[in-house]
């Protein structure tokens, strides 16, 4: 792409480093934001600016939060003894639009992935583990993608669960969002968490 402006180059490469934005896309984005002569770009940067300096983690869930508890954590009708653990805040956003959940929610922050260098120390695990035990949770809903890794982190979370005298339980299978509870439709997401089942972890 030949630029007329180095402003316009260096906007075009900032919003193509963005996930699924391509060279083109972000020039007609780019493009579009100086056709309307500043108002857009100015309520973007202000919003990303924000989401830069002020956004926070739950302390006690991990999810995003604008404060130090997010206001799932805070909401007192919420049943405190039910958990359920996802890898990311996206996941705790679809289930919640089912409207069939209403306990809480731990974000692990990905899965278990060797591979990818990622352990249980770079996860919330410590965190869950420690919740657990303090507010002496009955159940845990396991709401992770059936891939090798959401497999293992499965495994690895219910052994460390089993001398708690807490229920596990894995979201109904043959639920088709592939690896990621964003891309389920409400209704069978929702399904999914009502049919739960227990998850019996192999000696």
């Amino acid at each position: 792409m030949n630029f007329s402006s180095k402003i316009l180059e260096d906007a075009v490469i900032a919003l193509s480093s963005m996930p699924g934005v391509g060279r083109k896309s972000a020039l007609r984005l780019a493009l579009h934001l100086v056709q309307d002569g500043g108002q857009k770009s100015l309520k973007i940067s202000a919003a990303l600016s924000k989401l830069a300096t002020d956004i926070k983690k739950c302390k006690t869930c991990a999810n995003i939060s604008d404060h130090d508890t997010c206001e799932i954590c805070k909401y007192r009708s919420r049943h405190d003894k039910v958990i359920c653990i996802v890898e990311n805040a996206r996941d705790v956003m679809a289930i919640e639009d089912t409207n069939q959940f209403k306990g809480k929610y731990h974000v692990l922050g990905g899965v278990i992935s060797p591979l990818d260098g990622v352990g249980p120390k770079d996860l919330t695990i410590d965190l869950l583990i420690q919740r657990i035990k303090n507010e002496q949770t009955e159940e845990v809903i396991m709401a992770i993608s059936p891939t090798i890794e959401g497999e293992t982190t499965i495994y690895y979370i219910s052994k460390l669960l089993r001398d708690l005298n807490v229920k596990v339980s894995i979201i109904a299978r043959g639920v088709s969002f592939g690896g990621d509870l964003e891309y389920a439709d409400e209704l069978t997401l929702g399904r999914s968490i009502v049919s739960r089942i227990p998850y019996q972890i192999q000696s």
